[in-house]
């Protein structure tokens, strides 16, 4: 017989607006999680920034930290987290002009690696899934700017950058990202349940949602 705290548990977790079982940013939890990341995903984005002057660009591993909170959170949290922090590392750092394209690139990056992930379901062990989306993540990554520096600065320098990115930026990332979800993703979820209860939305039949 389901106790008082499980249906209450239920009810909660039936009322919450969600993506695909994933918080919206509309609750204290789910928007200091955000918050969070971002700022950790800023900081880790500036604290090894090696510039292209032919670009006006920065060379650094910053995808590592947006793979990882897509890999932890999922698509909502991944997506706003690594936009938002990733924007302002480039306004901090001094490339305002491409904080734009780096809002919505990141951002899509984080929200693609959190989808394909789907940590929610699919966070106890390393499967091909995590692989898979850090690997179509960071192409995101490596190709959005390709195409918003081709307009900016033409194809050949573009392209130039384009080799960095993809040997350097996207290689390091994907490699920290795997071996986070390897390692440390399972403890941290399994170790925090009163947050992970939260943002991910367990998806009950209306049966069981009755008292």
């Amino acid at each position: 017989m389901e106790t008082k705290s499980n249906s209450e548990e239920s009810r909660y977790q039936t009322k919450v607006k969600n993506f695909m079982g994933y918080s919206y940013p509309i609750d204290a939890l789910t928007i200091s999680m955000i918050g969070i990341f971002g700022a950790l995903i800023c900081v880790l984005t500036m604290i090894i920034a090696i510039p292209i002057p032919a670009t006006q660009g920065f060379i650094n591993i910053g995808d590592a930290g947006v793979m990882i909170t897509g890999l932890l959170f999922g698509p909502i949290i991944g997506g706003i987290a690594g936009g938002v922090g990733s924007a302002l590392a480039d306004i901090f750092l001094g490339y305002a002009i491409y904080a734009p394209a780096t809002l919505i690139i990141k951002g899509l990056e984080g929200f693609i690696v959190g989808l394909i992930a789907n940590p929610k379901k699919n966070y106890k062990k390393l499967t091909y899934r995590d692989i898979l989306a850090v690997v179509v993540g960071g192409m995101i990554m490596v190709f959005g700017y390709l195409i918003y520096e081709t307009i900016i600065f033409g194809f050949p320098v573009a392209l130039y950058e384009f080799v960095l990115n993809i040997t350097i930026q996207f290689g390091v990332s994907v490699i920290i990202a795997i071996i986070f979800a390897k390692t440390v993703r399972r403890n941290i979820i399994d170790g925090l349940p009163e947050v992970f209860n939260k943002i991910f939305i367990v998806e009950v039949n209306k049966e069981n949602s009755l008292e």
